[in-house]
């Protein structure tokens, strides 16, 4: 039975050569994504062991820290002298880092990345542990002179000599850059600017006497962990203290976050190529067993047991699975190494030749591969063993509509109605995370229901979809017809490989369209200001800029908005940690606010904040309570509600409650922040065109900042939208390559199987023409049947979801009917390509050799 079955598998081996790239394709993401994770986290885990001071000392963190505020966390420069003297220390060190900067060139174009990493701005002194050394110039020694990274420089076509100017918190400044350093570890892809220590700290941070953090070198022999002990013996507390490795092990996890991005976008195209290869392996393993039929018949009379049978499909299976495995890690290794050359490309400088391949990477790999044939196989596994041996003596083909279509019905009815009930529960649920968590096993439910009731469908509706084929194509159209309803099993099964893919596509695309449609009313509803003045990125930018703008001739009324990160003690008990908005007293003429009680005025007050109704209710909050607050940076404050608004009570991430302030008040609390937005009106008698030409031209020298209108506005949510929409379109890519491998592998198998009936129809006369048309036409038929489940399927859980963004205030529904077109013309160029090679095999053949065929 070994043997035989290894005569098999190769006999075959070009029949399942495509079902081995589906393979290939699913390993090659799961191994590439966990050998480039690995290889970078190990590359950064000796960048932080090798650059981090034996103890750090920073400010104690405290609430939304991590909250775009524009303030940074400082302490005490004098603490560096403090400590200097603790036993045990060899030198401690001022330190000053600010990222919330924008450094540009003469040209006025920004100096930093364009990748999204950070362009830092630190001050200079040398230590045996810094990822920089001097290669060219001198160090700065004043407030007009820094020092810029090699990579950085090159980049941008600067050196000594060359002219910066710096917009930081405190104010912008010009400097000259005096000196090149040049890494000696791996570049993180981040733009270094260089200062002496007191310019650092008065142009950085407004203060000379205030640092970021201090770092500290432990004397030979004493231990990181002693040395912290020492240290918080004489600080107290206040402060966060961490050795060596608790530095590496916190920049780690804060890099974690980006390597779960790349892993998890690479891990869901590994699924999707899984479940769009399983129903390309189911239908290669059914097809071949259908056509084997004869032989695993004289297996079964020469005295081979059913499980012999199996086993021997189940083995084909295997070694399937193995091959697939074993290229899909060798492509996976190259993949990683293109994602290593984009990211070097991008300015993080990683190295190929010190690729990371652990031990979980093959293991994954082949559990990947071998289950994933293992699984489809199974099923025609079964089949097989049923083979009678008295099908030796006839023409026969497991391949029966009866019973097992019936069973097909009722599984599938009983998982519809199951998935159906899911969904309903989603639309009519009231909170947010139990209507998501229905949505998603709904949406499961239903695609299993249609996967497992789809052959029922073929013969109702490829009838009607191929109706007009006999009149149209004559006696061509009419066996092209016959053809695709010949086998339901195998055409559900084929189709429902494109399903996969133009379902989520037309599921989140109709979420994106009702997205855009909710942001567009809101937008009108909202925003009464004429421009919007804020940082591409939605970062803080300086006062100075407002300043500037509040000089441009035409400009009005101008109103600044903050972000101001507190937590509440409400009067249910709860401590919620959120993020208020802080507004000028003139918001009503910029925003048109909503009130269930109060008005802008009342929340805006001296002491007073505003509130969203619907979470003022939830925690027993009323006009006139007063809460307990504490800011970041610890300071605290007793403020009434004055008003409560009818407007969403989430605003983002950590922005619970919907909470509005006064800029007086934020001020008193959390002084010296940035803006994070600043909306302007055309003062009585200038033209919106003329002042917004004034204010681009005000702003020009800050590229960091853009002026917008309400167009300019829903553009840009159009834009973080369609971000989204363009990883789901790369998604449906790839499920369709791997969805047209099937429908091809079906064609080919099928022309395989039908050799001797093609050569019968070509002996009577049938053209090549005409033969590799009604293939064609076969091809095509099943694509749009795929096309029109998935986009029925689509259509509902596009609703579904709708339903669910409803519950965030998202309530407009939106149908993107060019998608739809697409889809359906595309399907038809889809069942086109499809059939190009089967098509041209078949009109190929020899008819004599084919009318012999066995």
């Amino acid at each position: 039975m070994l043997r035989a079955t290894l005569r098999s598998f190769f006999a075959h081996k070009g029949r399942m050569l495509l079902s081995m790239l589906a393979v290939l394709l699913s390993v090659a993401f799961v191994s590439g994504s966990l050998i480039f994770s690995d290889t970078v986290s190990r590359t950064f885990d000796r960048l932080f062991a090798s650059t981090a001071s034996d103890v750090q000392i920073l400010p104690e963190e405290g609430i939304g820290e991590s909250l775009p505020t524009g303030v940074l966390r400082t302490l005490p420069a004098s603490l560096a002298e403090r400590l200097g003297s603790v036993d045990g220390v060899r030198a401690a060190h001022v330190e000053v880092s600010a990222e919330n900067i924008t450094v540009v060139d003469e040209k006025n174009d920004p100096v930093g990345p364009t990748t999204g990493a950070p362009t830092i701005a630190t001050n200079w002194f040398v230590t045996e542990r810094s990822p920089v050394k001097l290669t060219g110039g001198r160090e700065p020694r004043g407030p007009g002179e820094v020092m810029l990274d090699k990579d950085t420089a090159d980049n941008r076509k600067l050196g000594i000599g060359d002219s910066l100017t710096l917009h930081a918190q405190p104010g912008s400044f010009t400097a000259e850059v005096v000196g090149i350093v040049t890494f000696t570890t791996t570049n993180p892809g981040a733009a270094l600017v260089f200062l002496d220590t007191p310019t650092a700290q008065t142009r950085l941070l407004g203060r000379a006497d205030a640092a970021t953090s201090i770092s500290l070198d432990a004397a030979d022999g004493v231990a990181d962990a002693v040395l912290k002990e020492r240290v918080a013996a004489v600080l107290g507390d206040g402060y966060e203290l961490r050795t060596a490795d608790e530095q590496a092990e916190s920049s780690a996890a804060e890099l974690g976050g980006f390597l779960d991005v790349i892993k998890w976008l690479m891990l869901g195209f590994a699924g999707v190529a899984v479940l769009v290869g399983v129903f390309l392996i189911v239908n290669t393993f059914s097809m071949l067993i259908a056509q084997r039929t004869r032989e695993l018949g004289l297996l079964r009379a020469l005295g081979a047991d059913r499980r012999q049978v199996r086993r021997s499909v189940v083995t084909e299976a295997f070694l399937l699975g193995l091959i697939g495995s074993t290229l899909g890690l060798a492509a996976g290794v190259g993949l990683a190494a293109g994602l290593i050359a984009l990211m070097s490309a991008f300015g993080m400088n990683l190295s190929a030749a010190e690729m990371v391949f652990g031990v979980a990477t093959p293991v994954s790999a082949y559990a990947v591969g071998l289950g994933v044939t293992f699984l489809a196989a199974y099923l025609p596994a079964r089949r097989a063993a049923r083979v009678s041996p008295m099908a030796a003596l006839a023409d026969a083909e497991i391949a029966g509509v009866g019973r097992p279509l019936r069973v097909r019905a009722a599984a599938g009815t009983v998982v519809a109605v199951a998935g159906a009930a899911a969904l309903t529960g989603s639309a009519v649920s009231t909170e947010t995370s139990s209507a998501a968590a229905l949505l998603g096993l709904g949406v499961v439910l239903t695609l299993i229901a249609t996967v497992v009731a789809g052959p029922l469908l073929v013969r109702p509706v490829i009838r009607v979809l191929s109706a007009a084929f006999p009149r149209l194509f004559g006696p061509v159209g009419m066996m092209s017809r016959r053809n695709a309803l010949r086998n339901p099993r195998r055409t559900g099964a084929t189709a429902a490989a494109l399903m996969v893919g133009l379902a989520l596509v037309t599921g989140l695309s109709i979420a994106s369209a009702s997205m855009t449609e909710s942001f567009d009313n809101e937008i009108d509803r909202t925003l009464g200001a004429d421009f919007v003045v804020q940082n591409g990125s939605f970062l803080p930018f300086p006062q100075e800029i407002t300043e500037k703008v509040r000089e441009v001739e035409g400009a009005g009324t101008v109103v600044r908005q903050r972000f101001a990160p507190l937590a509440l003690s409400l009067p249910d008990g709860e401590r919620v940690e959120t993020t208020a908005s802080g507004y000028d007293q003139r918001l009503d003429e910029v925003a048109r606010v909503t009130y269930a009680g109060g008005d802008t005025a009342a929340a805006l007050a001296t002491d007073r904040i505003g509130m969203a109704r619907d979470f003022a209710e939830e925690h027993r909050v009323r006009v006139g309570s007063v809460l307990e607050a504490e800011f970041a940076g610890g300071r605290r404050a007793r403020l009434t509600v004055g008003a409560l608004t009818d407007m969403s009570q989430s605003g983002g991430p950590g922005m619970a409650g919907g909470v509005m302030m006064g800029m007086a008040t934020l001020e008193k609390y959390l002084p010296g922040g940035q803006e994070i937005t600043v909306y302007v009106n055309a003062a009585g008698g200038a033209g919106e065109d003329a002042l917004r030409e004034g204010l681009e031209a005000a702003l020009d020298p800050y590229p960091q900042v853009q002026v917008r209108d309400r167009a300019d506005y829903k553009e840009l949510v159009r834009r973080q939208i369609a971000v989204m929409l363009y990883l789901v379109y790369a998604l449906l890519g790839l499920a369709i390559v791997i969805a047209v491998l099937g429908v091809v592998n079906t064609l080919a198998l099928s022309v395989v199987e039908r050799t001797r009936e093609i050569g019968l129809l070509r002996a009577i006369g049938l053209s090549r023409r005409q033969l590799r048309r009604m293939i064609r036409l076969e091809s095509v038929v099943i694509a749009v049947f795929g096309a029109l489940l998935g986009l029925g399927l689509g259509m509902v859980w596009g609703a579904a979801v709708q339903q669910v963004l409803a519950l965030e205030g998202l309530t407009a529904f939106a149908v993107p009917w060019g998608t739809v077109v697409a889809v359906v013309v595309g399907s038809v160029v889809v069942g086109l390509a499809a059939a190009v090679l089967p098509a041209l095999r078949a009109s190929r053949m020899n008819v004599l050799s084919a009318i012999s065929h066995e």
